[in-house]
């Protein structure tokens, strides 16, 4: 294949192998306790992230960004918890308010267009050793479906009958924010802002199509985000086009399918 003879296009697609399989299992999680917004607010807020980072002169480093959004995690997580207020309204609050005191601070002296990348990331300039980083993510997000899903998903059920069974509710809801925010913002740069909640959010739908169990709906998630992170990626090099949009409108093309063929997956 003719673009696997470049090197950037070897690690974009070990990088892709990678993160659609990473989205596909996160993105069940996800749609399960009915926490879409939840994942594009923590999108929207690396913005912030990025301008405290200017703000604090460390504009070379990850590292504002990850704390900002660990911090707005539980922060939206406490808040949820303790307002009657619909989650979605909330949410949206914070969303909004992050996301334009990120265009403010960044925005000043007209210099946003330095940070515009992140808005649709660029897979194609991921190296080996985030390569690692991500594949370190993927390890964790393995673990945390293997021993915590059963209990993340009686909470969404049914958080009273949860905690009769001793399961640890708040526990659970902080550590999978916490796991979100880290996906998300280890994820960002290459998949980008815009569109990093389509590719969480798409797979899982698709396999909700499809799926007449729990164990389907996972493997439908993983194969339809993988299938369509590399189909995506080729695609991108011959249209010449990003490659994070491409991916999103291939997932968006899958999810339309699943959803006509769903009368007979579940006849």
């Amino acid at each position: 294949m003719e673009f696997l003879q470049y090197g950037f296009m070897k690690n974009a697609l070990a990088a892709i192998g990678i993160i659609t399989p990473l989205f596909g299992i996160l993105g069940t999680m996800i749609v399960n306790n009915r926490m879409a917004f939840f994942s594009d607010a923590l999108g929207h807020s690396a913005l912030t992230g990025m301008a405290l980072g200017v703000l604090l002169g460390l504009t070379g480093t990850d590292l504002p960004m990850l704390l900002f959004a660990l911090a707005f995690a539980l922060l939206l997580s406490h808040v949820k918890r303790k307002t009657s207020a619909s989650t979605d309204t909330i949410i949206s609050v914070f969303s909004s308010l992050g996301t334009a005191a990120g265009l403010v601070i960044l925005s000043r002296g007209g210099n946003f267009s330095k940070y515009s990348a992140l808005l649709v990331g660029d897979i194609l300039s991921i190296t080996r050793t985030e390569i690692f980083y991500l594949l370190g993510a993927f390890a964790v997000t393995l673990l945390f479906w293997l021993f915590c899903f059963n209990k993340l998903h009686a909470c969404s059920v049914n958080q009273s009958l949860a905690k009769s069974k001793g399961i640890p509710v708040r526990l659970i809801e902080d550590m999978f924010a916490v796991l979100i925010a880290v996906i998300v913002m280890l994820s960002i740069k290459w998949v980008g802002i815009l569109i990093i909640n389509a590719l969480l959010i798409l797979p899982a739908a698709g396999a909700a199509n499809l799926s007449s169990n729990m164990r389907e709906y996972h493997l439908f998630s993983v194969i339809i985000s993988t299938a369509s992170g590399i189909l995506g990626l080729v695609l991108s090099y011959y249209l010449n086009a990003a490659a994070g949009p491409t991916i999103v409108i291939v997932a968006a093309v899958f999810f339309a399918a699943t959803f006509f063929a769903r009368p007979f997956f579940r006849s």
